[in-house]
């Protein structure tokens, strides 16, 4: 796989591991493309098992970003082997959720390690893997007269538009693939003699 390419999950999946010690294990794995897009479906998960003793969760986004919870569980037992899990396939732009049901029993600190850690695996490695494209976010603004030369440049860069906004000019969001975004500012620089400029945007 290249380096403008990620590999992340094709749809959100469940799976509950077999007891340990008598706890309840249930992993979550889903695409996540942000913060809010994890964090709300770490939301969804609560709100669906809102009698359980732990939702612990990791994501690990493109950019780098990565963020881990152990949601009451002893520091470094829950989080972080369920982001190791996430780093270990390869994975970006995913969210994993583990959510446990005390079963009466403590599992020490090694055991709650290989739990938390074997069931984000184990969902992990059931899931669909997709792979796609990295992709950067650009802001261009321009006048009415030159929306023709513009889309002729956003048609050649593959880009796709996510916002558009039709007020005194157009101000567009629009999405490149990474191996295509670098010549992308220049070309738009080109094609309207200087006068439209391309802005990085989240």
């Amino acid at each position: 796989m290249s380096s403008h390419e990620i590999t992340g999950l094709g749809r959100p999946l469940t799976l509950e591991i077999d007891r340990i010690k008598g706890s309840r294990f249930i992993g979550d794995a889903a695409p996540a493309g942000d913060d809010d897009a994890a964090l709300a479906f770490v939301a969804a998960i609560r709100e669906r098992e809102p009698s359980a003793t732990h939702h612990c969760w990791a994501f690990r986004l493109a950019d780098g970003r990565e963020r881990s919870s152990d949601d009451g569980e002893p520091g470094g037992t829950a989080g972080a082997p369920i982001l190791r899990r996430i780093g270990g396939a390869d994975l970006s732009d995913v969210v994993v959720v583990v959510t446990r049901y005390y079963g009466g029993t403590k599992l020490g600190t090694g055991g709650l390690v290989r739990a938390y850690g074997g069931c984000a695996g184990a969902v992990l490695d059931a899931a669909e893997r997709v792979v796609r494209p990295r992709v950067v976010v650009f802001a261009v603004d321009h006048p009415y007269d030159l929306s023709g030369p513009i889309e002729g440049v956003l048609a050649a860069h593959d880009a796709t538009v996510l916002d558009a906004d039709y007020g005194a000019a157009v101000s567009l969001r629009v999405q490149l693939p990474l191996a295509l975004a670098e010549g992308f500012p220049a070309a738009l620089q080109e094609a309207t003699a200087g006068r439209v400029e391309a802005r990085p945007a989240g």
